[in-house]
């Protein structure tokens, strides 16, 4: 099985760092059990835009890319290669703004195609990632559970959508930390309550193929 770990924050002390750092730190890596890890923020990840496009005209005609329409295409396909190489896809990231960072959305952008993660239909997309499983790791703040605050949630419920819904993939497992940062005074249990759901996913997940 191969399990490839996303990390999608900068941060040093950032919540979703440590969930990465835990899950990393509790899944045994075996003959039957194969760890990768992405740090997005490592990863040279030009955005989607008009260049894409050209890189695509280009190649169909036979013409030499640019530097930067041949990166991109270097780190789209990175990308694509690393999750079609999974079987179970980790992604710790935190709510920024309401939403995801924007090189977890890059991340997206890169693997969302059509033909690749989803294909057309008369119905609608249809989903080709139902052989792999995700598991979505989501650090926030505030308490986006509470109804008041949960229409303004974009990251968690974004990233269930299009992995899990638009990509067909099983999301197997989710643990949030949330509040850490509304309820200083219970800062502490929160997180340690969250790390030890992360630790408890990445143990169970070795057993189970150990």
């Amino acid at each position: 099985m191969n399990v490839l770990v996303i990390k999608a924050n900068n941060r040093p002390d950032g919540i979703s760092t440590r969930m990465y750092e835990t899950f990393l730190e509790n899944i045994k890596e075996t003959d039957e059990i194969n760890v990768s890890t992405y740090d997005l923020f490592n990863e040279d990840m030009p955005y989607l835009g008009q260049d894409l496009f050209s890189a695509l005209g280009k190649m169909q005609e036979g013409v030499t890319l640019n530097d930067l329409e041949q990166r991109l295409m270097d780190a789209k396909q990175k990308a694509k290669n690393a999750i079609q190489e999974a079987d179970v896809i980790v992604v710790a990231f935190p709510l920024w703004n309401f939403t995801i960072p924007a090189k977890l959305q890059t991340f997206v952008d890169y693997i969302a195609e059509a033909g690749f993660t989803f294909r057309y239909t008369e119905s609608g997309p249809k989903p080709l990632m139902t052989d792999k499983r995700v598991i979505l790791m989501n650090a926030r703040g505030g308490n986006y559970s509470d109804p008041s605050m949960a229409p303004m949630e974009m990251s968690l419920t974004y990233m269930r959508n299009i992995f899990g819904g638009l990509f067909g993939m099983n999301v197997k497992n989710e643990v949030v930390i949330e509040g850490h940062n509304a309820n200083p005074d219970q800062a502490e249990e929160i997180v340690q309550e969250g790390l030890e759901k992360v630790a408890h996913i990445a143990s169970d997940l070795s057993y189970q193929n150990a």
